[in-house]
């Protein structure tokens, strides 16, 4: 089992385990997220989700060797970046949340991260660029220079400067994000279903509205990146464990 499920009153919790890879996203964390994020979707008694990885680690994104899996039907990327959601989700964020797992949490509605955790798009250095939504949602969730910071030179925010740049909700101390991101969804629970999924809808349709054009040029720019020399050769060298060597073309 890579990704795991608990219901905790009208909360329920998705955690990605495959700790062993730094939960690399694979075909089956996609699966798994995908009948995770189906389910709190469909069931009128869930009204708020967490997502989550392991106490070492969120994910370090995509796993170059196996692939994502694809996009799923309702979810697309991970089954979760293009979904249109209705209820509230929440970022659990120990450790590491880097490329798709970056991706992953701007697919979230609100962060909650321990003094651990590090975000970051990594991309640059294989030659590539965040394509999962990175690009245009970190613009517009920090302030456009610290996003073009991390896209364009691959290192990371910690997790004390995204909270006093206001990406973060809750700083919690190491080990405690999960329980503190299931008690901020507790405190959204307290409230009218409806209402709150109302407010949702509205203030991500501010947040979202121009997405549609902002994914067309994401395409476009990751599949030209794609077949570049430097992008194979960014591969090969995170694979061979050396630096690369870089050739503009």
């Amino acid at each position: 089992m890579t990704v795991g499920v608990e219901r905790i009153d009208r909360v329920l919790v998705v955690s990605m385990q495959r700790e062993a890879k730094r939960n690399a996203i694979d075909a089956t964390i996609t699966a798994g997220v995908d009948a995770a994020m189906n389910a709190l979707e469909d069931d009128p008694d869930l009204w708020c989700g967490v997502l989550t990885g392991t106490p070492t680690v969120f994910s370090a994104g995509a796993d170059l060797g196996s692939g994502t899996g694809g996009p799923t039907e309702r979810g697309g990327e991970v089954g979760l970046v293009r979904r249109r959601r209705t209820k509230p989700l929440i970022a659990a964020v120990e450790g590491y949340a880097v490329g798709g797992g970056m991706e992953l949490v701007l697919a979230c509605d609100l962060v909650v991260a321990s003094t651990t955790a590090r975000f970051g798009f990594p991309e640059v250095e294989r030659g590539l660029m965040p394509d999962y939504g990175g690009t245009f949602r970190s613009v517009r969730m920090l302030p456009p220079n610290v996003a073009r910071e991390l896209l364009l030179t691959g290192e990371f925010l910690e997790a004390a400067r995204a909270e006093r740049l206001g990406f973060v909700n809750l700083l919690t101390e190491p080990g405690e994000a999960r329980a503190a991101a299931v008690a901020l969804a507790a405190r959204i629970c307290a409230n009218a279903p409806r209402a709150v999924q109302a407010a949702l809808a509205s203030a991500n349709e501010v947040v979202a509205a121009a997405e549609e054009e902002s994914w067309a040029t994401s395409d476009r720019l990751h599949q030209q990146l794609v077949e570049t020399d430097d992008s194979r050769e960014g591969i090969n060298a995170f694979f061979e464990r050396r630096p690369p060597e870089w050739r503009n073309r």
